[in-house]
């Protein structure tokens, strides 16, 4: 699973931080780092954090694999 922060956007209000600090955490006072790829089983923190977010800056992705290789056919 894949999550995407706009930067830009983020206002280090840390909601994200406190929900999921195993993927976001707080560099200073208004730096945010994060863990683009995450294990499936935080998918809920990880919605749970996003939802928080004050300036919706948070997008969280399912990475899929190709249909091809996930069904086995050519």
């Amino acid at each position: 699973m894949r999550l995407v922060v706009d930067l830009n956007r983020c206002q280090g209000y840390a909601q994200c931080a406190f929900l999921a600090p195993d993927v976001f955490a707080m560099h200073g006072e208004e730096a945010l780092l994060y863990r683009p790829e995450a294990d499936e089983a935080q998918r809920g923190r990880l919605a749970q954090a996003a939802a928080a977010c004050p300036v919706q800056a948070i997008v969280v992705d399912a990475v899929d694999a190709p249909a091809e290789a996930a069904s086995g056919e050519r």
